[in-house]
């Protein structure tokens, strides 16, 4: 049996940090996550389970709804949702609300409830959240019969010992007897195995931001193949193997998302060397290293680049050159603005450095009668 593991779409995020055009045409590419997984769903597995957060809030466009309900009924096989923090289910949230297709199982209560999928020989036992938080272990106390069947986990939260969004101890995934549990909330693909149990985050399939970087997608997992249950990377080919005794399974990452988040540092010399030919769909901040006097001009290097790319951003990380630092030991006032400006950086945490080194510049600017730095 294969199953297709896909988690905190996020839909109808503001997604606020990008300008008002492209973070419409962003929401518009989230939405047409569903359809993109209907597609693999209907190509390679026999069931969905999709472990919360589809929608980023209480605030959901009805045509946001409408185009989920039409992705989910297009799977043709049986998809579970287990509604997380940002999707809680209530009375008035969409889950409630909606019509949902008849393929369509939403978990509805705190507790775990079990649903039986009697062709594949399996049982789904999942929860919901009913509340933005949740303290308690979803999985206290929780063990599966021994009935010969293919007992299986579709949980939001996050694995370890306390939290305020549904901790799961190991111990719980332990003795829970699942031989997959279906894991959202984190938004970067991870996975382990605890006991006879394997558990893994698929992360979200679309980034939304810098700290969502590289590619993003959904997992494909086999259940009862022989062999070693692995993990691909969505960074390479490479494979981790776990040993799962007596539930031996295989999850493989496929990416599904438009554009990719990407941090990429140069050198401020080598910046329009760095750039494409053509013109790339993704959203990139370049860190900008090297030596510098003065501070480079973002908004210039910025109108070069944004042809090449769907959005760019840069930071300043270039520092002032090493001669000019050695001046710190001169008897004269721009020794002492150095020395002082050297201690203060060397004090300082990353957050004020960038703020530091620019007035070191704006400084040495007004000590030595150069060009306004802004220029």
């Amino acid at each position: 049996m294969k199953l297709l593991h896909a988690s905190d779409f996020h839909l109808d995020s503001p997604l606020s940090g990008l300008p008002p055009d492209q973070s419409a045409l962003r929401r518009r590419e989230l939405r047409d996550i569903p359809a993109r997984l209907a597609k693999l769903a209907r190509e390679e597995v026999d069931l969905v389970l999709l472990p919360g957060d589809l929608f980023d809030g209480v605030r959901v466009y009805p045509e946001t709804v409408r185009a989920l309900a039409q992705a989910l009924a297009d799977m043709a096989v049986p998809v579970f949702i287990a509604p997380g923090n940002h999707d809680c289910y209530h009375e008035k949230s969409p889950y409630a609300a909606a019509a949902w297709p008849d393929n369509v199982y939403i978990f509805t209560s705190q507790k775990l409830q079990a649903f039986e999928v009697p062709d594949l020989g399996c049982v789904i036992h999942g929860c919901a959240f009913t509340a933005p938080g949740r303290e308690d272990d979803p999985l206290s106390g929780f063990t599966a019969p021994e009935d010969g069947r293919l007992h299986l986990l579709c949980v939001h939260g996050e694995v370890g010992l306390a939290g305020n969004y549904a901790p799961i101890r190991p111990k719980s995934l332990e003795s829970s007897g699942a031989a997959y549990a279906a894991l959202g909330h984190i938004h970067a693909m991870g996975s382990g195995k605890a006991g006879g149990t394997l558990w893994a985050y698929p992360g979200c399939p679309e980034g939304r931001g810098f700290d969502e970087l590289g590619p993003k997608g959904a997992l494909i997992v086999s259940l009862n193949e022989p062999g070693r249950m692995a993990v691909s990377s969505p960074d390479g080919p490479s494979m981790a193997s776990i040993d799962l005794g007596m539930q031996p399974a295989a999850a493989k990452f496929v990416p599904v998302c438009r554009r990719q988040y990407r941090i990429e540092t140069v050198e401020l010399s080598d910046f329009t060397a760095a750039l494409p030919q053509g013109e790339s769909p993704d959203l990139v901040r370049f860190l900008l290293t090297g030596e510098s006097r003065a501070a480079p001009d973002l908004t210039a290097l910025a109108a070069q680049a944004a042809p090449r790319f769907f959005h760019v951003e840069l930071r300043d990380r270039t520092t002032l050159p090493t001669d000019l630092w050695a001046r710190a030991e001169e008897d004269s006032l721009t020794g002492l603005f150095l020395r002082e400006m050297r201690a203060r950086l060397d004090a300082a945490g990353e957050s004020e450095k960038d703020k530091l080194l620019l007035a070191a510049r704006f400084g040495l600017a007004a000590l030595e009668g150069g060009e306004d730095v802004r220029s």
